[in-house]
C-alpha cells in the first residue's frame, strides 16, 4: 500500500462521527484542558448547518476538573456558536480567521459572552487537540 493510500486511510472526515469519537479521545486524555477544568466552568454547543450530512452538533463541558467533547448539546449549555458548513471548514483550515467571523456575523453566538471570554485558557489548550487532529481530517465543502 503506498503512503497516500495510507494517508487516505487514516483521514477522517471533518464533522463525522469518527471525527468527534477522536476528539473525544484526545480531549480526554489532555491533562492540560483536565488541569484548566479544576479552574474553569464552561458548557460550549457548536452547531454546524448544511453540512453534506445535514446539521452536526457537538460539545464541550469543562469543569469539576474534567474536560469532555462528544456528540449533541452541552448539558448545562453556557455558549451556542452556530455556523454554516463553509464558515466552519474555512475556520477549521485557518482560511478564515474565527475572530472575523464573529465579527462578521459567520459565526452566530448566543449566551453568556462573559463566561465565553473567561475561558480563553480553555480554547487555546482545545486548539492544541485540534490541531492534532487536523493532520488527520479531510475537508469538504
Amino acid at each position: 500500500m503506498s503512503t497516500s493510500d495510507q494517508s487516505a486511510e487514516r483521514s477522517i472526515d471533518y464533522l463525522s462521527l469518527a471525527w468527534i469519537r477522536e476528539l473525544t479521545r484526545e480531549v480526554a486524555d489532555s491533562t492540560t484542558l483536565a488541569e484548566l477544568a479544576q479552574r474553569h466552568r464552561i458548557g460550549v454547543t457548536q452547531v454546524v448547518t448544511d453540512t453534506p450530512e445535514g446539521d452536526v452538533t457537538y460539545h464541550l463541558q469543562v469543569g469539576d476538573g474534567f474536560a469532555t467533547f462528544g456528540a449533541g448539546a452541552a448539558e448545562p449549555e453556557d455558549v451556542r456558536m452556530q455556523q454554516d458548513h463553509e464558515t466552519a471548514v474555512a475556520v477549521a483550515t485557518g482560511t478564515l480567521n474565527a475572530q472575523e467571523a464573529f465579527v462578521t456575523g459567520r459565526i452566530l453566538l448566543f449566551g453568556d459572552r462573559e463566561a465565553l471570554m473567561g475561558a480563553q485558557e480553555v480554547f487555546a489548550a482545545l486548539d492544541a487537540v485540534f490541531t492534532s487532529v487536523r493532520d488527520r481530517t479531510r475537508y469538504t465543502v
